[in-house]
């Protein structure tokens, strides 16, 4: 992990990259990526964690549960959000979503709506109050917070 990626490597793990981005709900085969890069699967698996610090897959899986946490922020149900961002299973995206945001689905959703008085405003939960309330003209609408929340929005 020495070695830095630069010039044409990165261009095509860029590229790879941008794939993962414009199609979230796809199942990308590691194969066919490495054809998009033109290299090697096994060599795609090694440069991509290099230049990027986690594997295709860890970083497709990453980018799906910040999207399902924006459609639960949105109110869409956890059934709809878990399909619409490519997972295939309600009960591997529930466990999924709790391993890496600490709270099932369910409980994340109904966390913000009983800390945010207007889900419409929830994006404002993760800035400054002072911040928000010197620039957000709604920020007096929101629920002020007396303790940091026990998860990530």
């Amino acid at each position: 992990m020495g070695k830095s990626i630069h010039g044409e490597l990165l261009r095509r793990l860029c590229r790879v990259r941008d794939v993962l981005h414009d199609d979230l709900a796809s199942a990308h085969d590691l194969s066919a990526l490495g054809r998009a890069a033109g290299i090697s699967r096994h060599h795609l698996l090694r440069v991509f964690r290099q230049a990027f610090g986690e594997t295709p897959h860890a970083y497709l899986t990453r980018l799906r549960l910040e999207k399902a946490k924006t459609y639960l922020r949105a109110g869409r149900s956890v059934t709809q959000t878990c399909f619409e961002v490519g997972f295939a299973s309600l009960g591997s995206f529930s466990t999924l979503f709790r391993r890496h945001v600490h709270v099932p689905p369910v409980e994340y959703q109904r966390r913000l709506r009983t800390t945010v008085a207007q889900p419409e405003f929830v994006e404002t939960v993760a800035i400054p109050f002072c911040f928000a309330g010197a620039f957000v003209p709604q920020a007096a609408r929101i629920a002020t917070l007396e303790k940091p929340l026990s998860f990530r929005p």
